[in-house]
């Protein structure tokens, strides 16, 4: 019996890899023209879509220079009541509460931001790419290209692929879940989330690789099951991760007084 998800899923990233070859050109460029700069690259997303979030920072494989942006309001650590799902999906929909939070976040121009979000119609994404834009980073993609057939449900008319200067297209359905069941009326087993972490593992390595051809080399996460690498070794890496997080939030500092200060 051949798999019924696996084989799917394959296809599915075969296609979307091909399909984004410019765009995985652009992206990594823009990452790794950041990290050279020793900026930051941002990472964004709401509900599922926190999810390749965590999977690009901190993990072994990945390097210093990624700054998840991972808000526990627009994540669930429940299904009912305090911390679950409805109430994310509420508030991932709200205009306006995405930019309450990246306020306190070093996002600094000449940074990039990597921002996740299958259908590309909620608020927190498109939010976060609009404040993102205005602050001077560029604002990198990952959704379902097929979902820009739905109207825009944004006050400002835009869907999150609309927002971006790059658009990673992940190839999901509309529907995501990809294998039909004979005797269910709907289809099981979720792909937009596993693919997003493919298109950005992508980025990752082609990021990485144009570093190397300008002579940089970042700190990268290895596992100490390894022979020769330490828990020692990824506490090292912390600590240079932590001195690139306090330049960036000292660079920031100016701007964050300056948004408090309107506020009054």
């Amino acid at each position: 019996m051949s798999t019924l998800y696996i084989s799917k899923l394959l296809k599915l990233a075969e296609q979307a890899g091909n399909a984004n070859a410019e765009a995985f050109e652009k992206a990594s460029s823009a990452v790794a023209e950041t990290l050279a700069n020793k900026g930051l690259v941002h990472l964004y997303g709401s509900g599922h879509s926190v999810l390749p979030v965590q999977e690009t920072f901190p993990r072994y494989g990945s390097y210093v220079g990624f700054n998840p942006l991972t808000d526990p309001r627009v994540m669930w650590h429940n299904v009912l009541g305090a911390g679950g799902v409805r109430e994310l999906l509420w508030l991932e929909r709200t205009e306006k509460y995405a930019e309450k939070f990246l306020d306190h976040q070093p996002l600094n121009a000449g940074d990039t931001i990597v921002i996740f979000g299958h259908s590309g119609r909620n608020a927190s994404g498109i939010d976060a790419a609009i404040y993102a834009k205005k602050r001077g980073l560029t604002v990198v993609v990952i959704t379902a290209k097929a979902n820009l057939d739905k109207p825009a449900t944004h006050s400002s008319g835009k869907r999150l692929a609309d927002a971006a200067d790059i658009v990673i297209d992940t190839g999901a359905p509309i529907e995501d879940a990809i294998v039909p069941v004979k005797g269910w009326s709907r289809p099981v087993s979720g792909s937009s989330t596993v693919l997003a972490m493919i298109m950005m593992h992508e980025v990752i390595a082609q990021s990485a690789q144009k570093l190397a051809d300008r002579g940089i080399e970042l700190p990268v996460f290895a596992s100490p099951t390894i022979a020769g690498v330490t828990l020692h070794d990824t506490d090292v890496i912390y600590g240079i991760y932590r001195e690139r997080m306090i330049e960036a939030q000292q660079k920031h500092l100016p701007q964050f007084k300056k948004t408090m200060a309107a506020e009054d």
